[in-house]
């Protein structure tokens, strides 16, 4: 026996075929008047939109008409850290900026997925195309399933893989070139505060062997970038992209009796974590301490520093996913793009201290 499904009262609930009766239209004609993909006028939608109302009738299950296309109108976005703190970078929301100005115009969703060192399988989600942002190796498996199952991935600052679209962003040769910035000031004393090498975010030194075991592509590629200038460059790995973490490095290496006169933080926000723990150890910047970032991002209480950093087009990185998607969906080719970051001297570097 049938029955129909009822509202909270026990009464039937609307649908579109009690529409298109008030309205005195045909269910096809009713469902054109609320997708807006038909020949409907404006006189026959609003009779169909006022029935609805009439009625408390909500639309159609988007996820019916999902089905029907075969798709779910969702791009998931993978971020290799809690959502918590992912949305504390500015650089994130930058990137997701960038990415739904393109989707966002074709009527797609994003899903925020999160990789943060748990058993993640990514496969599985209801999407129609996935954007990596960061994420680490080992999502391999997931991507494997992803390609077999004909889903369009972009990964954005990841290693490459087999036909996935890379979305790169030039970071060693970036932090080589503030490293070179560095040693033309005779800094000789140089130290790193590193992004997380694990998806423990596991604090720490930075030793030959976490770095060869990193599964962290980004904060790997700049270490490697300041070793192209300064080939024995140690220092700390922080917990995360945040000033607390910042500061918490910047006490333990500025604590050191040979303690650097220059540091090279991978994030603006680590930077100015260091620059906080040099101010309460009562050193000065640039004239003790010089201090370089990463991002160009803008950053509340800073003042009267201005940072010195590579500014990077996070917006551009995202707009560039996006676009890359919207082709991969259209059955059209869907190239990699690679973009520079810009050495922005201000004023937390300095000559080397005497």
């Amino acid at each position: 026996m049938r029955h129909e499904a009822t509202g909270d009262r026990g009464t039937p609930r609307p649908n579109l075929a009690a529409v298109a009766a008030l309205a005195g239209v045909s269910a096809s004609t009713a469902s054109l008047a609320f997708s807006g993909a038909g020949p409907v006028s404006d006189a026959t939608k609003a009779r169909v939109l006022a029935a609805a109302e009439t009625l408390n009738y909500g639309g159609p299950d988007p996820r019916a008409r999902s089905l029907r296309r075969g798709r779910s109108g969702i791009v998931g976005v993978v971020i290799e850290d809690r959502l918590s703190d992912a949305f504390r970078d500015p650089m994130n929301i930058a990137m997701l900026d960038g990415i739904t100005d393109e989707t966002g115009s074709a009527g797609l969703a994003l899903l925020l997925l999160t990789d943060t060192g748990e058993a993640t399988d990514i496969s599985v989600a209801p999407m129609d195309a996935v954007v990596l942002i960061g994420c680490s190796t080992r999502l391999d498996q997931s991507v494997v399933t992803l390609r077999q199952r004909g889903i369009p991935i972009v990964a954005i600052e990841a290693a490459h893989m087999p036909d996935v679209v890379a979305i790169d962003l030039d970071n060693r040769d970036a932090t080589r070139r503030g490293a070179e910035h560095l040693r033309d000031l005779g800094h000789t004393r140089v130290a790193i505060v590193s992004l997380p090498l694990d998806p423990e975010h596991t604090r720490g030194p930075i030793t030959p062997e976490r770095v060869a075991a990193s599964s962290a592509f980004t904060a790997t590629e700049r270490i490697l970038g300041a070793r192209d200038v300064f080939p024995h460059i140690g220092g700390l790995v922080a917990a995360g992209s945040l000033i607390e973490e910042g500061e918490i490095a910047g006490l333990a290496l500025l604590a050191e009796a040979d303690r650097p006169t220059a540091v090279i933080a991978q994030s603006d926000l680590l930077a100015v974590g260091v620059i906080r723990a040099a101010e309460w150890l009562g050193l000065r910047v640039p004239d003790d301490l010089s201090v370089l970032g990463f991002d160009g991002a803008r950053i509340d209480g800073l003042a009267p520093h201005e940072l010195t950093t590579l500014r990077q087009p996070a917006v551009e990185k995202g707009r560039a996913a996006g676009r890359a998607i919207l082709a991969s969906l259209a059955g059209e080719p869907a190239r990699d793009a690679r973009f520079e970051s810009e050495l922005h001297v201000g004023t937390t570097t300095g000559r080397a201290p005497q």
